[in-house]
């Protein structure tokens, strides 16, 4: 697909988002690179999340060709937000840098673009208020402030740069500077400790959402593996809000069985084998979704949003990979068990072609097609025609029928019977 064709289309689609929703802007842009190199699979992760609505406005663009993230936010109408989002898009189809693509952005009034690219760096540009975090060779941690024009982590470098407003209306209004800098000190310690990127973003959207209120997703993605949160955390519907960050997403036992929030209330133990289960909150759920491992691999969930499913399927499928390797077949025969088995619920049976292996990632995609009606169970394929249970049911209710004469009439039959004898 050409580059133009894909602008027009982002272009289009951004259009269509701006017409029939409210404005939204992400307060929170987070962009990290532990491996400057590109090598490890979890060494460059960027994400965003607000206290505001309509989230999937402002996550992120990425670019699997370029291994380049935008993220985008700041002040501005949305229109003018669109604007710097399709010129910076130019240049990142040119092959333009981090740095040349945000340089656009002080060209729109009160818009902030950040880019971020595994061995090219991070930049942020136009209207921001940032920290820019290095970690040097001998793991000396650098802090720096920056606000407005051009700020970079340059390539070749551990760092990372965290952008934080507070929202209008946020109660916890006021905070922003304080936890920007604090989150700023906390993701220095973990680039320094030898953390991945991707916990390092996870822990960033927790400490965000606990203190400062900037809360909602929003969500994040892995640029080297290629893999994102997609929309675990945006809003189900426009100009509502995502899923808050700081709050519990799901309950999983150790044996894979999990279930997603509200639902996970009722639930104190895993109904399949009575073992505890654990609760797991929705950073720490971003967390596991982008980061992937050789006997871990990341698992994406498409074709149902019941919560509590992805962490099901991604314990089911680790446990595969770990037994077999990356083979679809043995991969979609052990979902298929654990639908059978109650421990992936509200699903049809998978093969082969519902999956998407990709063993040089370290990555799995798993298409679900969801039961009919609500059920928790796929529905029954059995090996004869359903007709053949529609003229037992018929057998069975004219059985039925004539047991209820029977009844009805059962002393006018005795009497015609012993007269007869």
């Amino acid at each position: 697909m050409s580059s133009k064709s894909n602008i027009t289309k982002i272009t289009l689609f951004l259009l269509m988002i701006m017409i029939f929703s409210s404005v939204a802007s992400a307060t929170m842009n987070v962009a990290v690179i532990t491996d400057p190199t590109g090598q490890d699979p979890n060494g460059c992760a960027a994400g965003s999340q607000s206290f505001a609505a309509n989230m999937f406005q402002s996550t992120f663009i990425f670019s699997q060709e370029h291994k380049m993230a935008l993220l985008s936010g700041g002040e501005g109408t949305s229109d003018v937000r669109v604007a710097a989002i399709i010129t910076a898009l130019t240049q990142l189809q040119a092959g333009g840098t981090p740095e040349q693509v945000v340089s656009v952005a002080p060209r729109f009034d009160g818009i902030r673009l950040m880019a971020v690219n595994p061995t090219e760096g991070i930049s942020v540009g136009g209207d921001f208020e940032v920290y820019v975090v290095t970690v040097d060779s001998s793991s000396t941690i650098k802090i720096q402030p920056a606000s407005g024009g051009i700020a970079s982590v340059p390539a070749g470098t551990r760092g990372a740069i965290i952008h934080l407003r507070n929202s209008e209306g946020n109660p916890k209004s006021g905070t922003a500077d304080r936890v920007r800098l604090q989150t700023a000190m906390k993701i220095g310690k973990m680039i320094r400790d030898g953390y991945p990127a991707t916990t390092i973003v996870s822990e960033a959207f927790g400490e965000v959402a606990r203190d400062s209120g900037e809360n909602h997703g929003g969500g994040a993605v892995n640029l080297i593996s290629g893999v994102t949160t997609g929309d675990m955390f945006t809003p189900e519907q426009l100009n509502g809000v995502g899923y808050e960050m700081d709050q519990p997403y799901t309950k999983v036992s150790k044996t894979g069985w999990s279930i997603g929030f509200p639902e996970a209330n009722n639930y104190q133990v895993s109904p399949v084998d009575g073992s505890p289960l654990t609760t797991i909150y929705a950073y720490e759920a971003l967390g596991n979704t982008i980061t992937v491992s050789g006997d871990h691999p990341s698992v994406s969930v498409y074709g149902s949003d019941k919560r509590g499913l992805s962490e099901s399927t991604s314990d089911v499928v680790s446990a595969a990979v770990t037994r077999y390797g990356y083979d679809p077949v043995l991969i979609a025969k052990s979902i298929n068990r654990a639908i059978d088995s109650s421990t992936i619920i509200g699903v049809e049976h998978v093969d082969t072609s519902d999956l998407n292996v990709k063993e040089n990632i370290k990555a799995v995609g798993v298409y679900y097609t969801a039961a009919p009606n609500s059920r928790t169970s796929p529905t029954w394929n059995l090996p004869i025609d359903s007709q053949i249970f529609d003229v037992l049911g018929n057998i069975q209710t004219i059985i039925g029928i004539l047991l209820i004469l029977l009844a009805l009439f059962r002393s006018t039959l005795i009497k015609s019977f012993f007269r007869r004898r």
